[in-house]
């Protein structure tokens, strides 16, 4: 199990920067390819340069400053990407519209998409959590300041549902090269779910694995992940992602909300 492409989100923060070099990282490790996205749309709230407020000119010069942005961009990817085992495996793809749906479009072409956390004042912003509910593959949520991804310690969110059943299929490529895998079933109110199942096929692939019931008193759930992924030197967390549509919007499940917006650590996430 490997990953033949991954697609990496890129933007003007100082944190693309660091995902990309993660990303690139991540393509020489398994012999990917790697992807570079961007896309924003122009903003009608920028001031026209015609003649007259809503002029002929005002489009035009919004579209242009989109593109300038697309095109710096573009400049991060190749030179963050520039000691890539083979740069012939690095491709570039942006497009002057919306960026989730374009995102989400481009996403056909691989097998795992890096992102990074939420920002709503950021250019090419992306929300995660809506990304991973549309996706129908995995999220990899890269926090700020993290560069490199070794996954040799990996901690699973585990309960036997849906979503965690998926996010520990995607995520089996880092799953069979990690030295351990920690599974970790958190009482929520109606008690911890029974790994047995699970740790049986993980060990038929050959994965070592050590099922742990984290204690959840007085944490949330996503504060107890955490924890145990620290305890247990986990780098990478697993986890379903739980959410429902809400007209257009995505509400989502306290553990996900939280995971996306403050874990430490590295979050595959799965719908």
């Amino acid at each position: 199990m490997t990953f033949a492409s991954i697609l990496v989100t890129v933007d003007l923060r100082p944190a693309s920067r660091e995902r990309l070099r993660l990303g690139s990282r991540l393509a020489d490790r398994f012999g990917a390819g790697l992807i570079g996205v961007a896309a924003d749309e122009p903003s009608f709230g920028v001031p026209p340069v015609g003649p007259t407020l809503g002029g002929t000119y005002t489009l035009p010069a919004a579209s242009e400053m989109v593109l300038n942005d697309l095109a710096r961009a573009h400049a991060i990817f190749e030179a963050e990407t520039e000691g890539i085992g083979d740069r012939r495996r690095a491709s570039w793809r942006s497009d002057l519209g919306p960026p989730l749906p374009f995102l989400v479009a481009q996403a056909a072409a691989a097998d795992l998409v890096v992102v990074g956390r939420r920002e709503d004042a950021a250019s090419f912003a992306i929300d995660p959590g809506d990304l991973a509910m549309q996706l129908g593959g995995p999220v990899l949520v890269v926090p700020p300041g993290i560069d490199r991804l070794d996954a040799d310690r990996v901690l699973i969110g585990w309960k036997n549902t849906r979503e965690a059943r998926r996010a520990v299929r995607d995520a089996m490529p880092f799953l069979t090269r990690a030295s351990r895998v920690v599974v970790a079933s958190i009482d929520d109110g109606i008690g911890p779910a029974d790994p047995g199942d699970l740790v049986g096929l993980l060990g038929a692939h050959g994965v070592a694995t050590q099922a742990v019931t984290p204690d959840a008193i007085g944490a949330t759930t996503a504060e107890a992940l955490t924890d145990a992924a620290a305890e247990h030197a986990a780098d990478l967390v697993v986890a379903g992602a739980y959410g429902h549509s809400r007209l257009r919007e995505w509400a989502f499940g306290g553990v996900t909300r939280d995971l996306l917006a403050g874990s430490p650590v590295c979050c595959l996430l799965s719908h």
